[in-house]
């Protein structure tokens, strides 16, 4: 006998998948921005930027916490100008900042 599931009892079950394609398409939209300016510093160093991928350089700026990483990101920080000099908006530069963040977990 097939037992009829709720909406919520779905929505509930598919709540992980569904976060998960999420997260995928902020990632991607995060590595987007990233190829698209973020790039120029942070593959190089340039201006004491942390580059992507290097776990001490970020482990010290992940502890500080998202909110203040997404301040340096609205605001800049050093050579680093508001924003990365980009006209993204926060939601982008979230996704930007947690592309970087991906890539040293």
């Amino acid at each position: 006998m097939l037992k009829t599931l709720s909406i919520a009892a779905l929505s509930l079950a598919l709540a992980p998948a569904l976060s998960m394609a999420s997260d995928a398409g902020t990632l991607k939209q995060g590595e987007k921005l990233y190829k698209s300016s973020c790039v120029a510093c942070h593959s190089t160093g340039a201006a004491n930027a942390p580059k992507l991928g290097n776990k001490k350089a970020w482990d010290p700026i992940i502890a500080r916490g998202m909110d203040e990483m997404m301040s340096v990101a609205t605001n800049g920080k050093g050579a680093m100008p508001a924003r990365g000099g980009t006209k993204a908006d926060d939601a982008a530069l979230r996704a930007a900042v947690e592309y970087m963040v991906s890539r040293v977990k």
